[in-house]
């Protein structure tokens, strides 16, 4: 009596990335989700107040203050969602990205704040300066609120391999 040994070979493979698929570059689903809209609309309010700002001819410090930190967070966020956009991080694995988003929105909520803060001290009744530090107070909301989400994914994804 022969005996046979048949030895059978499963591969299984996961994958947990969400790049984009059939050769697109732009990720369709990370444009649909809450935290594109959101990097939308801080970049719009940030815009809108710089502008509002910009357009007062007074180059006074408190207001030369609020147009740097809102540039400043206007392009970085504009940055981030470009490499989300393109998925990116996948490429760039040198940094962990969701650590360096998270200690952005904690720096920019921080100094936004602050900046809006300042500029409704001296908004002296004028209405564009106004509407800046009406933006500017929403866009630290907006900020608040991905620095919220950022840390949740972050504390998750570090509780989740902690564990393993």
């Amino acid at each position: 009596m022969s005996q046979s040994v048949v030895t059978v070979t499963t591969t299984t493979s996961t994958s947990t990335s969400t790049a984009p698929r059939h050769g697109t570059i732009i990720d369709q689903g990370y444009l649909r989700s809450y935290s594109a809209l959101l990097k939308v609309a801080q970049m719009v309010c940030l815009l809108i107040g710089f502008l509002c700002v910009n357009s007062v001819a007074n180059h006074y410090s408190p207001y030369t203050y609020f147009q740097v930190v809102s540039c400043w967070l206007l392009i970085a966020i504009c940055i981030f969602y470009i490499i989300s956009i393109f998925h990116l991080q996948q490429y760039l694995t040198c940094l962990n990205w969701q650590l360096v988003e998270f200690f952005h929105y904690v720096f920019g909520t921080v100094l936004l704040l602050i900046a809006s803060i300042v500029l409704a001290v001296d908004s002296y009744k004028m209405s564009r300066i106004i509407a800046a530090t009406v933006f500017g107070f929403l866009a630290t909301i907006l900020c608040a609120v991905s620095l919220f989400l950022s840390y949740n994914v972050a504390s998750f994804q570090c509780h989740r391999t902690g564990a393993a």
